[in-house]
């Protein structure tokens, strides 16, 4: 990667705040020239730089458009690509994905998910999109600014969540008449289990029941009701 004897300042940090910081009034190869600079690079190195981002971003296509003139989509992958520019270490995710259509949502953890396993690029997200988080190492929930859980996914979905049952096609008098705990919902009634080995007992012991139906995985969205008692809605806690 990046080696230049003359760098005054070492990279270590990059970030991609939840609002974008480019300048609308310049061109993406201007705001990513600018920020290079800032780091002491070369026009070369800046240039070798944007050419491998370019591989997990796409953004060459967008180098000579002003940037006020971009979607929204275009525009925070041209932000992570700055944030990236300077081959940081650490890089911060605010919300990085609020807005995003579902492909380039895909893109962009795809090619942090490259960057974390090729460069060993250490990433701290903050988001409400809570299945984000699934695939962290580690995850911290903050109610009005205080820890209250902690954890790797799988911990805290199995101390906080769930997993349930869906029926389908079920006479709700034979669930009465079998004692088991449920919930309407719509057109289909939930069961609460504890565990896929307690779903296959159910479904060996009432058979008749069981004629149509979905086992559903407790989730990171069900840890954060359970701990904080509030539901997960963006720009709040």
């Amino acid at each position: 990667d990046i080696d230049s004897s003359n760098d005054s300042v070492k990279p270590l940090v990059g970030v991609v705040y939840q609002d974008s910081v480019l300048d609308k009034q310049l061109t993406v190869k201007d705001n990513l020239y600018l920020r290079g600079t800032l780091y002491n690079l070369t026009k070369k190195q800046i240039q070798e730089k944007i050419d491998k981002i370019d591989k997990l971003f796409n953004i060459k296509e967008l180098l000579n458009r002003t940037v006020g003139k971009l979607s929204g989509g275009q525009r925070r992958r041209v932000d992570i690509a700055r944030a990236l520019i300077h081959d940081p270490k650490i890089i911060i995710l605010d919300e990085p994905t609020t807005g995003l259509d579902p492909q380039t949502r895909k893109m962009v953890w795809g090619a942090i998910e490259c960057l974390r396993k090729e460069k060993g690029l250490t990433v701290f997200l903050t988001t409400h999109y809570m299945e984000e988080a699934s695939n962290a190492d580690n995850v911290v929930i903050l109610d009005s600014g205080k820890i209250v859980a902690t954890g790797t996914p799988v911990e805290l979905k199995n101390k906080y969540s769930k997993d349930y049952i869906k029926l389908y096609k079920t006479n709700e008098i034979e669930l009465l008449n079998s004692n088991i705990n449920h919930k309407r919902v719509g057109d289909y009634f939930t069961i609460e289990i504890n565990n896929s080995l307690e779903a296959v007992n159910l479904i060996n012991k009432y058979p008749n029941l069981f004629i149509d139906f979905e086992i559903i995985k407790g989730n990171m969205d069900d840890v954060f009701l359970s701990v904080t008692g509030k539901s997960l809605t963006g720009g709040e806690n």
